[in-house]
């Protein structure tokens, strides 16, 4: 099985499924240069520069691609694009993470403790932004309230 971490960082997850799950081949994108010069040193080899919203794969590459808080950094276009490359790229299954809120007071606090998300909105405007874009996978919210 081929799996892929989009926003990975420096690859503590990457690194965790290797050891967890030996055999497993385990990848993972990150856009931050910062975070790839710095990574764990059992990855090397194994984390890619590139956007959540142009994957450096070939179709159909992995079992289960997984992003977890990652895609929210993007525009909701760009997001969109993210969540059509995670079809593209999966044999299999994916699984997301966003940022979501469901009343307006839990959406004044994300927005007072957000820094870097330029994509949330209630978990129906995610699912249209789902829909709008094809995406089969599984998901889940982050939700600060």
């Amino acid at each position: 099985m081929r799996v892929l971490d989009i926003g990975c960082a420096k690859g503590f997850l990457v690194k965790d499924l290797m050891i967890e799950c030996p055999g497993l081949e385990v990848f993972g994108v990150d856009i931050s240069d910062y975070a790839l010069l710095n990574c764990e040193k059992e990855v090397i080899g194994r984390l890619h520069k590139g956007s959540a919203s142009s994957l450096p794969f070939p179709a159909n590459s992995f079992n289960l691609v997984i992003s977890i808080n990652t895609i929210h950094n993007l525009n909701r276009q760009g997001v969109i694009m993210a969540l059509r490359e995670i079809e593209r790229v999966k044999i299999g299954n994916s699984y997301i993470v966003v940022d979501s809120y469901r009343d307006d007071r839990e959406k004044r606090i994300f927005e007072n403790w957000v820094l870097t998300a330029r994509y949330h909105d209630f978990p129906e405007g995610w699912i249209s932004a789902f829909q709008e874009a094809g995406f089969s996978g599984d998901y889940s919210w982050t939700i600060i309230s």
